[in-house]
C-alpha cells in the first residue's frame, strides 16, 4: 500500500473467538462450512483450518480473484519438516508456485514446495461428512492440512497456501529480524506483486 502499487488486492482475515464453554466444539461434531461442505471434527485443536477454509471459500465466491494466497501458522508439523529456515508452500498451480518461489528468494523469505496429491485424500476422507479436519492415522500433517484447505477452493482458482508456523516467530536474532515476531510474508508478497503484477 505504501508503494501505491497499481493492482487490485483484497485482504481477508478470519477472526473468531476460541473460548471453552457449553457451546464449544467436541470431537465427533459435524459442522457445516461456508461452502456447504460438512466437516467431521476429530481434533478441536485443529480449529484454525476450519476458519481458513471458510475464508478461502468466502474470498473465492465474493471476489472471484485471479489467484489466492493464504498465509497461516497452521501446523507444528511444518516445523518438524522445515524448521525455521523455510515456510511450506502448497499450491494447485505450478505457475503461481514458481512465481512465489522466485519472489521469496529475492527477499530472503524462503519457501519450499511440498506436494498436494489425490493420494493424500484418503487420509482426510470421512465416512460421515465430506471431510475430516485432521489425518487421524498420523503423518504428513502439513500436507493433509493443505489438502484439507484445497477442498474449499471450489472453482479451481489458482491458489497457494504458505504454512509459516516455523517462520512467524523467532526465538533469536536472524538475518532480517532482531527476534520475536518476524512479519514473514510481507516482503515476499510485496516482491511478488512488484515482480509479476505491476
Amino acid at each position: 500500500a505504501l508503494r501505491k502499487a497499481k493492482i487490485n488486492a483484497v485482504g481477508v482475515v478470519g477472526l473468531v473467538e476460541n473460548m471453552p464453554g457449553s457451546n464449544a466444539q467436541r470431537p465427533g461434531d459435524i459442522v457445516k462450512s461456508y461452502s456447504g461442505k460438512t466437516i467431521e471434527v476429530l481434533n478441536t485443536d485443529a480449529e484454525g483450518r476450519l476458519v481458513l477454509a471458510d475464508a478461502l471459500s468466502f474470498t473465492e465466491k465474493k471476489y472471484k480473484p485471479k489467484f489466492i494466497i493464504d498465509l497461516a501458522t497452521l501446523t507444528g508439523a511444518i516445523i518438524v519438516s522445515l524448521g525455521e529456515e523455510y515456510a511450506g508452500l502448497f499450491s494447485n498451480n505450478d505457475e503461481l508456485s514458481k512465481k512465489i518461489f522466485k519472489a521469496s528468494e529475492n527477499v530472503n523469505e524462503k519457501v519450499w514446495r511440498l506436494p498436494l496429491h489425490k493420494n493424500y485424500d484418503k487420509l482426510i476422507d470421512s465416512k460421515i461428512a465430506d471431510v475430516q479436519n485432521i489425518n487421524y492415522v498420523g503423518g504428513a500433517g502439513s500436507i493433509t492440512a493443505a489438502q484439507f484447505l484445497q477442498r474449499f477452493i471450489l472453482n479451481k482458482t489458482p491458489w497457494a497456501h504458505l504454512d509459516i508456523a516455523g517462520m512467524a516467530f523467532s526465538k533469536k536474532a536472524a538475518n532480517l529480524n532482531p527476534g520475536g515476531a518476524t512479519g514473514f510474508g510481507v516482503s515476499l508478497l510485496n516482491n511478488l506483486v512488484k515482480e509479476y503484477y505491476e
